[in-house]
């Protein structure tokens, strides 16, 4: 049971982070609630990443790469250390 809920989770943070990239390629209206919410549980995920390698440098925005990257590596520890 603790299994699925902690899985849950981290897919929830992927698909967050997933929905976030599809947003950036097309127009959508900032102030929408759905969009709000994405935008609002994946900037804690994304925001560290965002800090470290600042989009303007590269011109192309790395953070969900290496936010999912760290979910994963996270992801992983955790059920190696729990089961």
């Amino acid at each position: 049971m603790i299994y699925q809920v902690i899985d849950f989770v981290f897919d929830l943070a992927y698909l967050l982070i997933l929905a976030r990239c599809v947003l950036s390629w097309v127009p959508h209206n900032d102030s929408h609630p759905i969009v709000y919410k994405i935008y609002e549980w994946s900037d804690p995920l994304l925001r560290p990443f965002q800090n470290i390698i600042p989009a303007w440098r590269i011109g192309l925005d790395l953070s969900p790469m290496f936010a999912m990257l760290a979910i994963w590596a996270v992801r992983k520890f955790v059920f190696m250390i729990l089961f």
